[in-house]
C-alpha cells in the first residue's frame, strides 16, 4: 500500500494520517485508502485592497505632514513625494478587485460611485511622478496641498507603528 510516495501497512496509513479523512474501501478483496471529500470553509485574506487602501492613506498623510516640515529639497522630500506617488498608484490599481464584489451582485450604481470617489488617485499620482522626476518642486507642493486635502478626514494619532514606509523610494519610482 502506498500513501504519498512511501509504502506502509494499512495500520500504519491509517494511523500516520488525520483521522476523520481517510476511509477503507472493500474492493475486489483488496483494501484501498480514499480520502474523502471534505468542504472546506472560505479563505479570508487578511491583506485585502480596502485594509491596504487605508493603510496607504494614513501613510500618505504622515508624508503630507512631514513634506511640510521639510524646508530644502534633500533625499527625504524626494523619498517622501515619490512614496505619495508610488502610494496613489497602488490605490488605483486597488479600486477593481474592490469594485469586482459589488458588480458580482449587480450592485453598478455603487460599483461606479466608488470608482468615481477614487479615479482622482490614479491622475494625481502620475502627475506627482512627472513633477518629481522633472524636479518640479512648485507642482509637488501644490499637489501635496491637494492631496492633503482629499485626506482630511483621515486621521492618523501621533503614536502611529507605520514607521518611515516612504524610505528608498525614490528609487522605486
Amino acid at each position: 500500500m502506498s500513501l504519498r510516495g512511501r509504502s506502509c501497512s494499512m495500520p500504519e496509513a491509517i494511523s500516520s494520517s488525520s483521522r476523520g479523512l481517510l476511509r477503507r474501501n472493500e474492493r475486489s478483496s483488496q483494501r484501498h485508502i480514499t480520502i474523502l471529500e471534505k468542504t472546506l470553509s472560505r479563505v479570508i485574506n487578511p491583506d485585502s485592497a480596502g485594509k491596504d487602501r487605508t493603510r496607504l492613506t494614513k501613510a500618505i498623510v504622515l508624508a503630507v505632514r512631514e513634506l511640510a516640515k521639510q524646508t530644502q529639497v534633500n533625499q527625504e522630500a524626494k523619498d517622501l513625494a515619490a512614496f505619495m506617488a508610488l502610494a496613489l498608484k497602488t490605490i488605483s490599481e486597488g479600486i477593481d478587485t474592490s469594485v469586482a464584489a459589488w458588480e458580482k451582485r449587480d450592485y453598478w450604481v455603487k460599483a461606479d460611485k466608488f470608482r468615481m470617489e477614487w479615479m482622482w488617485t490614479g491622475q494625481y499620482a502620475e502627475k506627482m511622478k512627472t513633477a518629481v522626476l522633472a524636479d518640479d518642486w512648485g507642482t509637488v507642493a501644490m499637489l501635496s496641498a491637494q492631496i492633503a486635502q482629499k485626506f482630511s478626514k483621515v486621521m492618523v494619532s501621533d503614536n502611529h507603528r507605520l514607521g518611515k514606509p516612504w524610505a528608498g523610494a525614490f528609487r522605486q519610482l
